[in-house]
């Protein structure tokens, strides 16, 4: 199960920023919601479809 409890610090340049803001609020989400998506999304292309499985079982050691 997931646990909203870890922050990620990000630098980034103030233009991109502001742009990444502005299509969030056309998307109707929040910047935070989209980088999940995103990590989500980077996760299970290096792990695969069973990555919650290989993440919340075993500490996110692939076997």
């Amino acid at each position: 199960m997931e646990k909203r409890t870890a922050r990620l610090t990000v630098l980034v340049d103030p233009d991109k920023k502001a742009a990444f803001e502005k299509l969030c609020d056309q998307e109707d989400v929040t910047p935070s919601q989209k980088i999940r998506q995103f990590m989500r999304d980077y996760i299970e292309q290096a792990l695969g479809s069973d990555w919650k499985e290989q993440v919340f079982n075993n500490g996110g050691k692939k076997e």
